[in-house]
């Protein structure tokens, strides 16, 4: 039977948390830097626990105006004392609340960067051990990232994405380029299921791409984020596919 975790991004302000919460199997909480706070990462943490879903920290750059998708020019040191310092404040209300913290999953624009950048993904996995070197450290699949945690000693997950779209070089087109969402809830359901069971995904120039499918990323600050994972979720069972946190 396929497996995959099904992941999402929350605590960001943007209202679905406890419709998202029981349609997913692990949570990205945001840090406090491109999004939330101390009380919004406490509810976060509560609501997962509730429903049993896996707690990951979500570190970004400390960009709030532009969401943490732009860019920052930060040396390695301070990209490892920012992951670290967002990873350690989630730890704790993780561990006040009687949970443990499973997994970091970097945001925005410093998971691109650390997507293609090696010094930058040094320095998250760096981060990321110091904290707890059993954490889990989600990437892009394929990425440098993930190739930083490796050679970090950190257990590694490839990420893959239901609604985005895909580069032939198994890069995500920016966001801020038109069609890096898909427009349709069919496809993104269609990608999601052809990941899950094969992991393979068409690129924008009609390429296909095959990528190892760890966890499969729904994004939780749409106005269709419920609905997409509903369908999402639903069809990846009916389909056989295991939804759960990854293990091993």
């Amino acid at each position: 039977m396929p497996r995959i975790d099904l992941n999402c991004d929350l605590g960001e302000g943007a209202g679905h948390d406890a419709a998202l919460m029981p349609l997913i199997t692990s949570a990205n909480i945001a840090c406090g830097a491109h999004a939330g706070d101390e009380a919004s990462m406490r509810a976060t943490v509560a609501l997962a626990l509730k429903h049993g879903v896996a707690i990951g920290a979500h570190p970004g750059f400390a960009d709030r105006e532009n969401f943490g998708r732009r860019e920052m020019l930060l040396s390695p040191e301070e990209i490892q004392v920012l992951v670290l310092s967002q990873i350690r404040a989630l730890q704790a209300i993780t561990r006040e609340s009687g949970g443990r913290l499973v997994h970091v999953k970097p945001h925005g624009a410093l998971y691109n960067l650390a997507a293609r950048d090696a010094v930058t993904a040094r320095a998250i996995a760096a981060a990321v051990h110091e904290a707890d070197p059993r954490l889990r450290l989600v990437g892009l699949a394929g990425s440098r990232l993930l190739e930083a945690g490796t050679a970090a000693g950190l257990v590694t997950v490839s990420e893959v994405f239901a609604d985005r779209t895909y580069h032939p070089d198994g890069s995500l087109t920016p966001r801020d380029r038109t069609g890096a969402l898909m427009a349709k809830a069919g496809s993104a359901v269609t990608q999601a299921l052809r990941l899950a069971c094969d992991g393979r995904v068409r690129a924008t120039d009609g390429s296909e791409l095959t990528l190892k499918a760890d966890t499969l990323c729904l994004h939780g600050d749409g106005p269709e984020a419920v609905a997409l994972a509903r369908q999402v979720s639903a069809a990846l069972k009916a389909g056989g596919v295991l939804l759960s946190p990854p293990v091993g």
